[in-house]
């Protein structure tokens, strides 16, 4: 086993990079896996015990907080599945293998997101049209704040996990667990509203709750049709053309197309070498930025580089001019 290390822009890390061992994506997944489970259980724990100070009191404020950490804890479901699906290897019919499952299950996320956001607003308007006398009022405050303390632990779980395998899906599944703990906090303004004489703060606060989960809903699902329609941060882009000039030889970063596929990205590069250069030192070169590129950037999975010479590079030197041949119309390439 080699070992490299490098230091990226703005962020030190220490990157083993394997040869001839375990897939990394592999590696990875199980490890996605593992956060997800542990994370369902916290999740579960502090719903039940929401759910069972709800019981007792009534607080409406705390049904829609105890759901939206019931739905939480389900949304590990598609993500686990996805993971699962992912550890299997790509077939004749799925070549890139099932790394795209992991965007389909962020789209199950939000629904089930949506649907706990009307669940919840429809428990609180028809409290605030027909009031109930919240009980217990000190147990309710415990609930909000186990509930503040259970988001907060998976937040940083997940959000540090992702962060580590690359996993766009974990990573914003955990900034949506740091908003519910504070949404969990808010129960606790419900709580004082009561005990100082205004019963429908607790409706109000679960309605509040609710605009925040829509919020969610909101931004979750316009992260997933960007992600869908294959969006990159820029600076990926330009951490490629980075890296890929740290090869002796390449004259040019001419064409860069990254894309992720589940939380691993795929990448397609150009570059122009010396034309003096033989076939085999071209294959060189185009292995050696590949092992660049996999150095630089820890969540890369594949990067197919195409060698141009320079007097032709970029893929405007590839196009094959209009030209007929047999009975077919006029065309180009």
């Amino acid at each position: 086993m080699k070992r490299h290390e490098h230091r990226q822009p703005g962020q030190a890390h220490d990157h083993d990079h394997a040869h001839g061992t375990l897939d990394p994506a592999l590696l990875t997944t199980e490890k996605g896996i593992w956060a997800i489970k542990r994370s369902m259980l916290w999740l579960l724990v502090t719903a039940f015990l929401q759910a069972a100070v709800v019981a007792i009191s009534s607080s409406v404020a705390l049904l829609a907080d105890t759901i939206h950490n019931f739905a939480d804890a389900a949304t590990a479901i598609p993500l686990w599945i996805a993971f699962m699906m992912a550890k299997k290897r790509p077939t004749k019919t799925f070549n890139y293998g099932y790394g795209r499952l992991e965007d389909i299950a962020g789209i199950a996320i939000v629904f089930i997101m949506l649907l706990t956001a009307i669940l919840a607003a429809y428990e609180s308007i028809g409290r605030l049209l027909q009031l109930h006398e919240v009980q217990h009022l000190g147990a309710v405050a415990a609930a909000s704040l186990i509930g503040f303390a259970g988001n907060q632990l998976v937040a940083a779980f997940r959000i540090r996990t992702g962060r580590e395998i690359g996993s766009a899906a974990l990573i914003a599944d955990g900034h949506h667990a740091r908003i519910d703990a504070f949404t969990s906090l808010g129960v606790l303004i419900g709580v004082a509203g009561v005990w100082l004489g205004y019963p429908k703060a607790d409706p109000f606060v679960g309605l509040v709750i609710t605009t925040v989960i829509f919020k969610i809903v909101w931004d979750s699902g316009k992260s997933l049709v960007m992600r869908l329609l294959d969006s990159v941060d820029p600076r990926v882009v330009d951490e490629v053309h980075h890296s890929a000039r740290h090869v002796p030889d390449v004259l040019e970063v001419t064409e860069v197309r990254v894309r992720w596929l589940g939380h691993r990205l795929l990448a397609d590069v150009n570059i122009a070498v010396p034309s003096t250069l033989s076939v085999e030192q071209g294959h060189q070169i185009a292995h050696d930025v590949r092992h660049q590129l996999l150095h630089h950037l820890p969540y890369l999975a594949n990067a197919t580089i195409h060698i141009d010479p320079a007097s032709a590079s970029g893929e405007r030197y590839h196009h094959i001019s209009v030209h007929a041949h047999d009975e077919l119309p006029t065309h180009s390439h």
